[in-house]
């Protein structure tokens, strides 16, 4: 049985749009993730390749030669797995494979986690040597965006 072109024209120009909606839709409940440190902190922007070597414990400094602490918000929330696709272009199971070796070499440890925006927000703003990220949401004057990941 042939499918009428006129058909298939049709069937493939709904699917488009229902992809492209679902795209858009899809970007708007993306959260708009930042990076912060603490507003008492000397550090005012990075770059992304800094945040990740802070994140993924290869350096424990910022660049002024301060103390720099990551903190992780919880596993499996979906601003942690953007934050690691960003600015580590690494995916969730990626960085699980990454800690596994890590711990297992003796290299390193993940960052503690906390649960959430609030609490993240609150303890980098308590601590200067810490560096997290947040829902833009979250921010007030205790702390200072030093990065917007792409």
């Amino acid at each position: 049985m042939r499918i009428p072109k006129h058909v298939l024209i049709r069937g493939v120009a709904v699917l488009l749009t229902c992809l492209l909606a679902g795209a858009v839709a899809a970007r708007a409940v993306a959260a708009d993730l930042v990076v912060i440190v603490s507003a008492k902190s000397p550090v005012t922007t990075l770059r992304a390749d800094q945040v990740a070597e802070i994140f993924l414990a290869q350096t424990g400094r910022f660049p002024d030669g301060q103390e720099a602490v990551a903190l992780d918000q919880p596993a499996g929330t979906p601003l942690r797995d953007e934050f690691y696709s960003k600015v580590a272009a690494k995916s969730p199971a990626l960085v699980k494979a990454y800690w596994t070796k890590m711990i297992f070499t003796g290299r390193g440890q993940p960052p503690r986690e906390a649960p959430g925006n609030a609490a993240v927000r609150k303890m980098v703003a308590d601590n200067p040597s810490l560096i997290a990220y947040v829902d833009r949401s979250a921010l007030d004057a205790s702390v200072k965006v030093v990065l917007v990941p792409r």
